[in-house]
């Protein structure tokens, strides 16, 4: 039986409203083919949170995993920086 890696990601929590969900954003820079000029690009992935722990600002680091839901297919792995809170 071989062995299967799975993808992982780092981000930033950009929504945790629904239950049991976040919207983790993922930026990445490209350089154009012919132009050459660096972009930016950014990805919204849809990840499961079990404990609703995270919150908006959250740098998290994301696994990808079997289908949960039409959308969900990444879980929560770790929780790399948390937001402070003003009081």
């Amino acid at each position: 039986m071989t062995e299967q890696t799975t993808r992982t990601q780092t981000g930033l929590v950009v929504s945790s409203s629904r239950d049991k969900t976040i919207t983790v954003v993922i930026d990445r820079t490209i350089k154009h083919p012919l132009y050459k000029k660096i972009l930016r690009r950014s990805t919204k992935l849809h990840a499961h949170d079990k404990d609703n722990q995270c919150e908006i600002g959250d740098l998290v680091t994301i696994q990808e995993c079997k289908p949960i839901s039409k959308t969900k297919s990444w879980n929560l792995l770790s929780i790399d920086k948390k937001t402070q809170k003003i009081i």
